[in-house]
């Protein structure tokens, strides 16, 4: 096997040659990786002696060997498959290439790791070269070609094989002693590890007449996974309903559940929902990662302004603090990140939830239960004799808890909730359709945030955009006719994102702060005077704006702007059969 330079090298004496570290910086490195067990490059990153980017650009230049960026390098998923998983975590490598002389091209964290080195060149038996790369972008992509989509067809072929060979109820089955190798089981779990490796946020059992369909909510977006084996449903859903404390036997009513389990050292707080269908029962389970840190309000990605007069709002002593947005457009992040920046030892936070999602320490958080009463409403009322500074209400859903909301507003308190409406201005209107007075509005509600979510670029498939012309025409209203050296990008899809052209999602947000004029059209009961208003307050900026400015930046594409803004916006668009006219010649939209 041949291989530049492969006389063991000292990553520690590379790194002091080079002056990047000092001896006694290595020596207390050394110390602390006997403590950890972690490799000595990782030790000294953690510990702040080198920055990852300086280490390997030691050892590609010491090493004369080529660093490659993940995050854009073109792999095809077959070849880093040739290197088991297993090998490729415990020795932080990836193979990336095989070149035509039936060698292969290795890229590794720390390339001079021989160990590593050695026991992967045995495993292949295939010459080897070696290949600089940052150890988080190996992860990820590790995390990202390694699913667990064929594990999980098989595991649910031996379950059906099971099922087939035996007799006994399902219940039975999911209840056995030797649960820990039960083939539902061991389904399962390797289901969960691919949602969490993933970054799923929702996990879809779908029984369908043949066959069962298991869909992974990634990025806001569905991806689907078809079993054939139809009858292993009842199993994973018995197993599920066991797991969340629900009754097996009850298959004609929904239900409702909880359980927490660990996944890849990870705490995932499910929450599990269930309803009867034509084929059986349809499972839904949102799945929280507990274990991480909390948002603060600076990495929620809101814009300077808004996020301005938002810390304003939440810290004032009393008023009502609204969230809105659809099912899944972070409002709960939101509040939880604006609940973190408020909670201190002289403020009583009490919150009513429907669940409580996240555990924060010294907030007092309540679950409500409406099988015994245990409504918004009620405990809103008494949370008010609990001589709070701030209440967090969940969601604000009907009449009563809206009033008792604006009352304890107006009354001394501040309060922080949540509406499913579209837009901000269009929240005034669903308070006073569940029946709060225009007055009780006007006098508590201090400001409105709206957010959606919008989906962000693959950063290692993105290339210049051109609008076709509808898209031209829509951008023609939007940005009311100056179009002129607008540029854009989009996604070509990639093995990075999964072919979808698109990795992880960014906040767009609006905000509307009440003032003396949207005040007196409240208590008028003039909603439209009020949206008209709203329109044009000064510090109005609507999502369209927000979203095109991230479009304009190449964070996010025109197509994820028109999705989001199109059904707020409302904007009239022509009908074309050529480009719209423009106020010069027609622009030219391209990227950079």
């Amino acid at each position: 096997m041949t291989q530049t330079n492969r006389k063991k090298i000292r990553l520690g004496d590379l790194l002091v040659e080079n002056g990047l570290i000092t001896d006694a910086q290595l020596k207390q490195a050394l110390a602390a990786q006997k403590q950890s067990g972690h490799k000595l490059g990782r030790t000294l990153i953690e510990q702040g002696f080198v920055s990852e980017e300086k280490m390997l650009e030691v050892l590609s230049r010491q090493l004369q060997l080529p660093y490659i960026n993940l995050k854009t390098y073109k792999f095809e998923p077959e070849t880093v498959r040739i290197v088991p998983e297993t090998f490729a975590r415990r020795y932080r490598a990836i193979a990336l290439k095989e070149n035509t002389d039936g060698s292969v091209l290795i890229g590794m964290a720390d390339p001079t790791d021989i160990f590593g080195y050695d026991e992967i060149a045995k495993l292949l038996k295939r010459n080897i070269q070696q290949a600089v790369v940052r150890e988080a972008d190996l992860l990820s992509t590790i995390d990202l070609v390694y699913r667990r989509s064929a594990e999980i067809n098989d595991l649910a072929e031996e379950l059906g094989d099971e099922l087939a060979d035996t007799d006994f109820d399902v219940a039975q089955m999911v209840e056995g002693e030797d649960l820990a190798n039960a083939p539902v089981v061991k389904l399962l779990q390797t289901l969960f590890e691919d949602a969490v490796q993933v970054g799923a946020s929702d996990i879809h059992i779908e029984p369908d007449e043949q066959v069962l369909r298991v869909r992974q909510r990634v990025d806001g977006v569905l991806q689907e996974q078809v079993m054939p084996e139809k009858r292993i449903a009842a199993a994973v859903v018995s197993r599920l309903k066991l797991m969340a404390g629900l009754n097996i036997s009850e298959r004609r009513v929904p239900q409702d559940g909880r359980f927490n389990m660990r996944v890849r050292n990870r705490s995932i707080d499910v929450r599990l929902s269930t309803m009867p269908i034509q084929h059986g029962e349809s499972v839904v389970m949102r799945l929280l990662d507990q274990s991480g840190d909390m948002l603060d309000l600076d990495q929620l990605g809101m814009p300077a302004d808004i996020l301005t007069h938002f810390r304003k709002n939440i810290h004032r002593p009393h008023g009502l603090v609204l969230v809105t947005g659809p099912t899944g457009s972070g409002k709960t992040t939101t509040l939880y990140a604006a609940l973190s920046e408020l909670n201190q030892p002289e403020k009583k936070i009490i919150t009513v939830e429907d669940p409580v999602e996240y555990r924060l320490p010294r907030i007092n958080q309540v679950q409500v239960n409406s099988k015994i009463d245990l409504t918004f409403a009620s405990v809103l009322r008494s949370a008010l004799r609990q001589d709070p500074d701030i209440v967090l209400v969940g969601e604000m859903r009907d009449q009563e808890t809206a009033e008792i909301g604006l009352r304890a507003a107006m009354t001394g308190h501040m309060v922080m909730s949540t509406l499913h409406t579209n837009d901000a201005i269009s929240s005034v209107n669903r308070l006073m359709d569940l029946g709060a007075e225009g007055y009780l509005v006007a006098t508590s509600l201090q400001a409105i945030v709206a957010q959606r979510l919008v989906r962000k670029i693959c950063s290692s498939c993105k290339e210049d955009y051109e609008p076709d012309v509808h898209e031209l025409a829509w951008l023609y209203n939007l940005a009311g006719g100056a179009t002129e050296s607008l540029e854009f990008q989009h996604g070509a899809g990639c093995p990075h994102c999964n072919n979808t052209g698109y990795a992880g999602r960014v906040g767009v947000f609006e905000m509307l702060e009440l003032n003396h004029e949207l005040a007196d059209d409240l208590r008028r009961g003039d909603t439209a005077a009020f949206a008209s208003h709203a329109r044009e307050h000064s510090g109005f900026r609507p999502f369209s704006r927000h979203a095109l400015d991230y479009a304009r930046q190449g964070v996010t594409s025109l197509e994820e702007v028109m999705r989001i803004t199109s059904s707020i916006d409302e904007l009239p668009l022509p009908e074309v059969d050529e480009p719209v006219p423009l106020s010069g010649p027609r622009a030219v939209v391209k990227a950079n």
